[in-house]
């Protein structure tokens, strides 16, 4: 018997709530993981966004594939299922918050580590990530001790509020939405650390696909700085686009901060985010499925971990979930510069495929 991670939002954690609780699904990139995942293992699962442990659920069934709706009416992406028995389902207000000092201080991937410090979150990043058995059997025990009599944790219910999103009816079925609250204030340019940052960000970027054996394209507005940024012997860097599009696409796909490509394809597009808004790349993202609705990319948003709700926010607006070819976060994932750190410092990245990456990045819950 193995523990593994479930994360839910709140919006899928009111769901699982009211729900016969015997399905736990999950998206279609994490079938390998599901995989390994036996009858008998127990999914210690935790509330994203309230940083809570909410309950303990023992699978019962090996993986299987249903498109049949769980949570949403249409289009749910958690097709990736097991059945499952809640050994402990806790109600919000006593799921037991992660910076709990019983918790914090005893977790392997928390214990010693500042709490203001994202170094604590790769463990969390995905769901069906391994767990340690004596964290699983710590977790398990704790959320167990919950269920009767156990200590109630305040909520701000306005503020929980905010998190649960908002649907809108399509022909093809619901779409989830948010509207973020435009509480900032937008600077008209970065501050100059930030675009520096910025730059060593794309300067990795390109460092990790030239590694793994492919092309790069980098804006020619950011080229000079990002060349002097990226110390190698071998840069292959592309003087022009080996594509046939149109002009406006072109133009808008030469804007795209760092692009990865194999042969005529490109296979990854990334846009770096430092501005306040974390606004513009999601745009471009944006205009070019929407010039381009049938182009197979992978496509991610690069920003700091600090900033990683606000790309979620954005992700989600009206504008980018109610595209015609599908929204755009179920197209376009979020990797943290810390990640961005990680991945660049993996060993033998010359034999490793791009798709690593996705064992890096999130997508909008």
């Amino acid at each position: 018997m193995a523990y593994y991670l479930d994360l839910f939002s709140p919006e899928t954690y009111e769901a699982f709530s009211k729900s016969n609780q015997d399905i736990s699904g999950f998206r279609p990139r994490q079938e390998n993981a599901a995989s390994r995942i036996r009858v008998g293992d127990k999914l210690i699962c935790y509330m994203v966004k309230l940083g809570r442990w909410i309950g303990v659920l023992e699978v019962t069934s090996e993986y299987f594939k249903d498109e049949k709706p769980i949570f949403y009416s249409a289009n749910d992406p958690f097709v990736i299922r097991f059945k499952v028995k809640p050994i402990a389902w806790l109600p919000k207000e006593k799921a037991i918050p992660i910076r709990d000092e019983r918790v914090w201080n005893r977790l392997s991937f928390t214990k010693g580590v500042d709490r203001n410090s994202p170094a604590w979150t790769g463990k969390l990043r995905n769901s069906l990530n391994a767990l340690d058995d004596s964290d699983g059997k710590f977790l398990e025990q704790l959320i167990l001790s919950q269920v009767k009599d156990g200590d109630v944790f305040e909520i701000d219910e306005h503020d929980y509020a905010k998190y649960l999103r908002h649907k809108v009816r399509r022909p093809e079925g619901e779409v989830t939405v948010s509207v973020p609250q435009d509480t900032e204030i937008d600077a008209e340019a970065p501050p100059r650390s930030e675009t520096r940052e910025s730059i060593k960000v794309q300067a990795q970027l390109a460092s990790i696909g030239a590694q793994m054996g492919l092309k790069v394209w980098i804006p020619r507005n950011d080229r000079t700085a990002v060349m002097e940024e990226w110390k190698a012997e071998h840069r292959p860097v592309l003087e022009n686009l080996p594509l046939n599009y149109d002009e406006t696409t072109l133009k808008t796909i030469e804007q795209i901060d760092v692009l990865w490509l194999r042969g005529r394809a490109i296979v990854r597009a990334f846009e770096v985010e430092h501005t306040t808004s974390i606004y513009s790349g999601i745009l471009r993202m944006a205009d070019l499925l929407a010039l381009q609705p049938n182009m197979n990319i992978r496509l991610h948003i690069v920003a700091p971990y600090a900033r990683r709700d606000k790309v979620f926010q954005e992700i989600q607006r009206p504008v980018f979930s109610l595209l015609e070819e599908g929204p755009l976060s179920e197209r376009c994932t979020y990797l943290s510069y810390d990640s961005i750190d990680e991945v660049a410092k993996l060993k033998h990245l010359a034999y490793l495929s791009d798709s690593v990456l996705d064992e890096y990045a999130e997508e909008a819950e």
